[in-house]
């Protein structure tokens, strides 16, 4: 089948809204119409080379923060059929391998060894192509930024149809990543102080799961006022221009002790700037790192003694170290009890079409998220 999707050639280009052809679904896979996708700053590390041998090669159809209704499924797809609801987990649960086995399934083996190639799980050949018939890579084997993608069914996650697609998108990678790393990852407890460096759509979703947690300081950092505001309306109890700031008034908000907790999610990891966060946390904090760090960076600049002397923890974090089967379900389900707050997280909604306008407002601090939506 013909249908339309944004295509990205090369790192520093804008995306291309290509007419591509899909091929149908084989063996476990499944076809999928797109109905919304969030855009997550980890395509725009596609854009600037951050992840540039992480990930497949180009030209790929980004996106990896979508969901949509099933409209086929292939030979062997077990639970789910056409007129299903969906939400991608950006990384594939395939339930075998140890890493799924012991708990770990955002660590799947099976969908990490195909990442760098963003080709089909099942056999490893694309379903997607360009006009010209040249085979297309896929972000995260999902490819949302498209009207129609064909997906393995361990990329998916069935969810009661009468959830509104455009907020539910938001679970296939920011609000679990963000939510998971206080929750699992950093593990915050009851009467916390955490410090949340970096307050987009993964920061925001580390101060509600903090505030769920029970944290009773929550200080949201980042230099964008609008985000400030937003993470205040969200569970921030003190918010803080830069670590600098964060740092200076310590004593007000942790009494001096410094962070129990400190998670990293700024846009783009850097090295100097964790060493900069680790001086927020007081004795056995915990710093989680969610972030991407680009790919090319060869070290980080952590004061090493604080590790011995202070008993501090450098934790790192994929999808907030959480489970697409368990914590989408359960994280809308809190959605849907007003214990979870979607709707503030989507501040612009844009076509496929407006797809280059979208990345430029997020680059440009005016969004939480924005979300594309599809007709």
């Amino acid at each position: 089948m013909q249908t339309k999707a944004a295509v990205l050639r090369d790192i520093g280009q804008e995306w291309s809204v290509e007419d591509i052809e899909l091929d149908p679904p084989k063996a476990g896979e499944v076809l999928v119409q797109i109905k919304a996708s969030g855009m997550c700053h980890s395509d725009e590390h596609l854009v600037t080379g951050d992840l540039a041998g992480a990930t497949s090669p180009m030209p790929l159809i980004g996106g990896h923060e979508g969901a949509g209704i099933v409209l086929e499924v292939g030979p062997n797809v077990v639970g789910l059929e056409p007129g299903d609801h969906v939400v991608f987990g950006f990384i594939p649960a395939c339930g075998r391998c140890p890493s799924c086995a012991s708990g770990h399934s955002n660590l799947c083996d099976v969908g990490g060894a195909a990442f760098p190639t963003g080709r089909q799980i099942s056999d490893g050949t694309a379903r997607h192509h360009t006009a010209a018939g040249e085979d297309l890579g896929l972000m995260c084997l999902l490819g949302t930024f498209a009207n129609h993608t064909v997906v393995h069914e361990s990329s998916c996650v069935k969810i009661d149809k009468d959830l509104p697609l455009d907020r539910a998108c938001l679970l296939g990678c920011g609000v679990v990543t963000g939510w998971g790393s206080a929750v699992y990852a950093a593990e915050v407890g009851p009467g916390d102080f955490v410090a949340v460096v970096g307050a987009g759509g993964i920061g925001a979703n580390a101060v509600q799961g903090a505030k769920l947690a029970g944290a009773r300081v929550i200080a949201a950092i980042d230099p964008v006022e609008f985000k400030r505001e937003t993470a205040m309306q969200l569970g921030a109890t003190h918010t803080y221009a830069s670590v600098g700031e964060a740092m200076e008034a310590l004593g007000d908000s942790t009494w001096g002790r410094g962070f129990d907790k400190v998670i990293m999610t700024m846009g783009v990891g850097n090295g100097d700037a964790l060493g900069e966060a680790f001086h927020l946390g007081g004795k056995r904090a915990k710093i989680v790192v969610t972030n991407i760090h680009p790919t090319a960076e060869a070290s980080i600049a952590v004061p090493g003694a604080f590790l011995t002397l202070f008993e501090k923890q450098l934790v790192g974090s994929l999808f907030g170290s959480a489970n697409i089967r368990k914590d989408i379900p359960a994280l809308l389900e809190l959605y849907t009890q007003g214990q979870l707050d979607l709707d503030t997280l989507v501040t612009n909604t844009y076509t496929l079409d407006e797809i280059n306008q979208g990345f430029e407002d997020m680059r440009n601090g005016k969004n939480i998220r924005g979300v594309l939506v599809f007709d």
